[in-house]
C-alpha cells in the first residue's frame, strides 16, 4: 500500500454518513407534514360535504313549513295557537334562534325542546327541526298591528279575496289592503352526522 492511500484512508473521518443521515431526517420531517397536509384537507372536505348535505335537507323543513301555513290561515293571528308551540304570531326579537347573539339579554332557543317542529330524519341521517314567526311586533289581526309586508302581484300567493279582482287576501287574514300580503320567517335546523349543525332561513308569504 502506497503512502498516498495510507493517508486517503487516515482521512476519511464519516462525514458523507453524517450528511446523509441529517437529509434523511429532513426528508421525513417533509414526509409527515405532507401526510399531515393531506389528512386535513381530506378531513376538511368530508365536513364541507357534511354540511351541504345538510343545509340541503333545509328545504324539507322550508317547504313543510310553507304547507302549514297555507293550511292554516284562520289561526295565523294567534300567539302559539293550540297544537303548534312552533309558530308566534310575532317575531320574538329578543330570542336568538342560532345562538351567536354575545348580548345577554338576548335568549337563545332551545332546539332540544319540544317546541320545534320535528320532521324527523331524511334519508341522509340529518334532523330536521323549524320554527315559524309572523313578522309582526305582537300577536294580532295585520291591520291593527305592526307588521313587516310585502306586496303581491296578481293572483299570487294568500288565499281568494271575496269581491276582489285578480286579487287575493293575503294568508293570516285581517282587513290589510288585497294586494299585500304579511311575512313569515321560517327557521330550519339541521343535525347531521359528525355533529353536523347548519341553519336555513326563508321568508314567505
Amino acid at each position: 500500500m502506497s503512502a498516498y492511500t495510507r493517508l486517503a484512508l487516515r482521512r476519511e473521518r464519516g462525514a458523507i454518513l453524517f450528511v446523509a443521515l441529517i437529509v434523511l431526517v429532513a426528508m421525513s420531517l417533509a414526509g409527515i407534514a405532507l401526510m399531515r397536509s393531506v389528512d386535513t384537507n381530506v378531513l376538511i372536505a368530508g365536513n364541507l360535504a357534511f354540511r351541504q348535505g345538510a343545509t340541503a335537507g333545509g328545504d324539507w323543513g322550508v317547504e313543510d313549513a310553507r304547507a302549514w301555513i297555507s293550511g292554516n290561515a284562520a289561526i295565523l293571528n294567534q300567539d302559539q295557537p293550540p297544537g303548534a308551540t312552533f309558530y308566534w304570531a310575532n317575531w320574538q326579537q329578543n330570542l336568538d334562534l342560532i345562538g351567536n347573539n354575545p348580548d345577554p339579554l338576548v335568549a337563545d332557543y332551545n332546539w332540544n325542546s319540544s317546541d320545534p317542529r320535528d320532521l324527523g330524519f331524511d334519508t341522509a341521517g340529518n334532523q330536521v327541526k323549524y320554527v315559524i314567526h309572523r313578522l309582526c311586533d305582537t300577536a294580532g289581526a295585520p291591520n291593527v298591528v305592526q307588521c313587516v309586508k310585502s306586496s303581491l302581484s296578481g293572483a299570487g300567493g294568500g288565499v281568494p279575496c271575496a269581491g276582489c279582482s285578480n286579487q287575493v287576501q293575503p294568508l293570516g287574514g285581517g282587513n290589510v289592503a288585497p294586494g299585500t300580503a304579511v311575512l313569515y320567517r321560517i327557521t330550519v335546523r339541521i343535525a347531521g352526522p359528525r355533529n353536523t349543525v347548519s341553519f336555513v332561513q326563508a321568508v314567505l308569504n
